[in-house]
């Protein structure tokens, strides 16, 4: 799920006048145009793909204009289906702020005591904070200390 706060969006240029941004404007102002130009004297096209689409004869101008408006959507904002669930997660219920932890909590979290170090079987060996140049290793079942430079004395 796409955890961003703004919609997708392939194609706007926000205001931002690059090369990249004034292709963009370009191809959506085509895209306009030669909709436009498809649709004169005809109603407006169905939905790309859905049954009515595969009903139109194959020389209908309709049938590209269509295929050209679901293009330059997907462009501009992306798939269809990640746009929905973007909107779905974007207003969804959020846990209200009173039920999340204080700032005292907190901080009384960060005064506990840091666990322990330890390595652990199948992992390499852990540096040890505070101690640079030494890591901790797990050697037959034991924590053991190594300074880095005597690591290939243990297995």
């Amino acid at each position: 799920m796409n955890n961003q706060t703004t919609p997708p969006n392939r194609g706007s240029s926000g205001g931002v006048t690059s090369p990249m941004a004034k292709s963009l404007g370009s191809m959506a102002l085509w895209a306009s145009g030669t909709v436009t130009r498809l649709l004169d004297g005809h109603d407006d096209p169905p939905k790309y793909g859905s049954t009515a689409w595969r009903q139109l004869p194959g020389n209908d101008p309709r049938r590209t204009a269509a295929l050209i408006t679901a293009a330059e959507m997907w462009r501009r904002y992306g798939d269809e289906e990640e746009l929905l669930a973007w909107f779905r997660d974007a207003n969804r219920n959020r846990d209200s702020l009173a039920s999340r932890r204080t700032l005292a909590e907190l901080d009384a979290l960060a005064r506990q005591p840091a666990m322990p170090v330890q390595a652990a079987p199948g992992w390499p060996p852990v540096r040890i904070p505070g101690r640079p140049g030494w890591r901790r290793h797990l050697v037959d079942g034991q924590q053991v200390d190594f300074p880095d430079n005597a690591r290939e004395n243990c297995a």
